[in-house]
């Protein structure tokens, strides 16, 4: 299920987790879009917060592929 942590530009320790399973992210005009595919309103949208409240959006859910990545090569 798509989850998003918001994380505010001023208001610390007042991060925003939202999920849903049709909720997709839209950065445009200024603003930071969360979106619903409802049947009845497609593409609607759940929340709207200006861009400059918002330091930065990070999804949460996907898990990491770790068995992919590589080491870190050893200094010498």
């Amino acid at each position: 299920m798509p989850a998003y942590l918001i994380i505010h530009a001023e208001r610390r320790r007042e991060d925003t987790l939202i999920e849903d399973a049709e909720l997709t992210v839209e950065f445009t005009d200024g603003w930071v879009l969360f979106r619903d595919r409802d049947l009845i309103k497609p593409h609607r949208v759940v929340l709207a917060i200006p861009a400059a409240q918002v330091a930065r959006v990070e999804r949460v859910d996907e898990p990491q592929d770790t068995a992919r990545q590589e080491p870190a090569p050893n200094e010498e």
